[in-house]
């Protein structure tokens, strides 16, 4: 008999209501109660972020707008820096590259974010972008965090 034994996952580094309460703090401009985002699911280099659906952000064609699919892509990826990194909120995006894939409905935007390296200064990561009624990709993003050295 071949059993194999798999790592128990490790715990994010910041809870979901952490994450919060550092973005109400350090970014209030961003993440208020009329933003529209919200950080559904955290874990360990894991974020499930949304864009709440407001007409303010469809560009003309009636699609969800290319600046509005990569700041979501960008604030998952930050929460994701988070969930690993811990408080570093002076982590900045070094990168990004997005790929529109499909046109998203008028609807709810979902971004899941990976991380695929946790370096001292770096963080790589992957964004999907889903409509919030569909599990078809609308945009895939890579992104490069650079993590400030600890003071």
């Amino acid at each position: 008999m071949n059993v194999t034994m798999s790592k128990p996952a490790k715990s994010p580094a910041m809870s979901r209501e952490q994450i919060e309460a550092l973005l109400a703090k350090e970014f209030p401009q961003a993440f208020h109660p009329g933003s529209g985002l919200s950080v559904e699911e955290v874990g360990f280099g894991t974020a499930r972020v949304r864009q709440a659906y407001m007409a303010r952000l469809i560009r003309p064609g009636g699609t969800i707008s290319g600046p509005t699919m990569m700041a979501l892509a960008d604030f998952a990826m930050y929460v994701a820096v988070f969930s690993a990194a811990g408080p570093v909120p002076l982590a900045v995006t070094t990168n990004l590259n997005i790929n529109f894939l499909r046109k998203p409905a008028q609807a709810d935007i979902v971004a899941k974010a990976r991380l695929l390296k946790h370096g001292k200064r770096l963080v790589v990561g992957e964004v999907d972008i889903v409509s919030a009624d569909s599990e078809e990709t609308v945009a895939h993003v890579t992104a490069t965090y650079s993590i400030p050295p600890a003071t």
